[in-house]
Formats: C-alpha cells, sequence, structure tokens
C-alpha cells in the first residue's frame, strides 16, 4: 500500500489491556489549570519504569466542568487497579492539589470507582468536610490558597496501552516535523493520547535485552546506526525512525488514532523525506489487541 508515494507495511501494531480513568482538572484560568495536567502528566510516558501512562486529551471550556472555570481533561493508564489507584493519589495528590486555585473531578464513571478525594481528604488534618450534590460526593479541604474541591472518586474503566506506528525518514528534522502533525491530528480523537515527550518516541524499545536485569532496549533492526552491523528492517535512504505510541480507552479510539496519524505522516510524502511507516509488534505473543494497518487505512 501507498499512501502520497509513503510505503505503508502490511503489519499490525500490537496493544495489551490497561486500566484507565480521565479526570477533570479546573483552576482559575485555563493556564493554570496546565500547570497541574502538566504536573500530574510529567514522568509518565511508559509503565516500563514510571508506574503509569497519562497525558492530557483535550481542553475544557467552562460550560464543560463541573465547577463552571475552564479545565484540562487527563486520562490515566496503568496495569492494574492497584497501581492506578495508586498513581492517582499521588499525582493529584503532589501535583493538582499543590497548585494554586486547582479543583479535581472525576471525567469518567463506571461501576467500578477508585478513590480520588476519599484518599486525599486526610491532608485536611480534619478540617476537610464532605458535601453531597445530585448524588455525587465531593470533599472540600482547607488549603492555604483557599479550599481544594475534590470530587470523592472517579471511575476505573478497561483500556488498551500500546497501540503505535513507525515512521521511517531521511532525518530526525523530517521526521519530527511529520509526527508533530501526527500528534496534532491524533489530539482531535477523543479518548486516544499519546503518552510519551511530545508524543513522540525517539528511542522505541523491544521486550527483553541481553542484560537479564533489563526489561526492554534498543529495537536494533530500526536503528539507522547499526546499518550494516546487524540484520537490519531500513533501507539505506532512511537516517531516523520515529515511533507514536497510542493509548485508549477502546479499540475503535486507538484505530481512528492511528488513521488519523498515520494520514498526516503521509502528506508529507517522499519529497520531503518521509518514506515508510509500519508497526511494533511481536509476532502477536505480547497483547491480544492486533491494529493491522491495512485494513485501518483501506
Amino acid at each position: 500500500m501507498k499512501i502520497n508515494g509513503v510505503t505503508v507495511d502490511n503489519t499490525f501494531a500490537e496493544a495489551f489491556a490497561m486500566k484507565a480513568t480521565r479526570l477533570v482538572i479546573t483552576a482559575m484560568t485555563l493556564k493554570w489549570a496546565y500547570r497541574a495536567a502538566n504536573s500530574l502528566t510529567g514522568f509518565a510516558s511508559s509503565v516500563i519504569a514510571c508506574g503509569c501512562e497519562a497525558d492530557i486529551e483535550r481542553e475544557l471550556g467552562p460550560g464543560e466542568t463541573p465547577d463552571g472555570r475552564p479545565g484540562i481533561a487527563v486520562i490515566m493508564f496503568a496495569m492494574s487497579r492497584k497501581q492506578l489507584m495508586d498513581q492517582v493519589r499521588r499525582r493529584v495528590g503532589q501535583s493538582v492539589m499543590t497548585t494554586a486555585t486547582s479543583a479535581c473531578f472525576a471525567g469518567s464513571r463506571s461501576d467500578d470507582m477508585i478513590p480520588l478525594g476519599r484518599s486525599l481528604r486526610y491532608f485536611g488534618d480534619g478540617f476537610q468536610i464532605s458535601k453531597t450534590v445530585d448524588g455525587i460526593r465531593y470533599w472540600r479541604i482547607p488549603v492555604m490558597h483557599g479550599e481544594f474541591l475534590c470530587e470523592e472518586s472517579t471511575g476505573m474503566v478497561p483500556a488498551i496501552g500500546g497501540g503505535n506506528f513507525l515512521v521511517m525518514a531521511k532525518t530526525s528534522r523530517h521526521g519530527i516535523t511529520a509526527c508533530e502533525q501526527a500528534v496534532r491530528a491524533i489530539r482531535a480523537v477523543r479518548g486516544a493520547v499519546t503518552t510519551f515527550p511530545g508524543g513522540i518516541v525517539g528511542s522505541g524499545s523491544k521486550v527483553g535485552s541481553k542484560y537479564r536485569f533489563v526489561p526492554a532496549s534498543t529495537n536494533e533492526v530500526f536503528c539507522p546506526t547499526l546499518k550494516g552491523l546487524v540484520p537490519t528492517q531500513l533501507t539505506e535512504e532512511v537516517g531516523s525512525v520515529l515511533e507514536i505510541v497510542i493509548d485508549g480507552l477502546n479499540e475503535k479510539a486507538i484505530r481512528e488514532a492511528i488513521r488519523a496519524g498515520v494520514h498526516a505522516v503521509c502528506r508529507f510524502g517522499p519529497k520531503k523525506g518521509i518514506f515508510r511507516v509500519s508497526a511494533g509488534n511481536y509476532g502477536g505473543k505480547l497483547g491480544p489487541y492486533h491494529f493491522h494497518l491495512w485494513d485501518i487505512l483501506k
């Protein structure tokens, strides 16, 4: 398959099951909502070492938030219920509650609600109070800037991590330029996020390593500097490979995100340094979700 002269491999991205929740962070201004959201999503690129994967989903206007203030929707992913609960407590407590004028609410609801304000209320040192509005319980925690309002719990939902595609370019500059447009296109897809810095992975990995204590290591068959030293998946003109990894709340969101991202990349074409698109998989042994590029793009 070719799109605007860019070859698309007949392969699939392999993804795995995760747990997720969406949070709504508000503040006095959008700038301060972003401050809280950016802090919460810091060091949350990969569960390999970060504990969770998280990113900003979209901006929210005052008409879309529980307290009528500007806000940010953030989605957090983890491998288990326990890990997600722990990361929500740590990150909301350390990054959102500490941000001046902030508040935090559930952005998803389910039959399995996990603690939010219920865990953080103890910071109030006994001065915290709760109030139930329309069947939803909120905690008002006194803090020095005023009070931190936090919904008692947030909904945990099944999710998918590891949807991806690879972009083979002439240089890193060509690849980043195209991938930035892909990330921008993916941002328009509800329920999907790209958790790595800037949405782009510069050091795509494979499972395992020659060193037993390393769970993941460089994917040498896609490393341009190793051409001629190891078996390679790259042709001579490729000087840089970048990866976009997508986490989503369902298969549809990831498929739409892959479609939007690949089409954005392919608009650049070979004349602007984009030669080929592929995807990362391990023969179907890593995860049960397989996103076939040709099926998604046809």
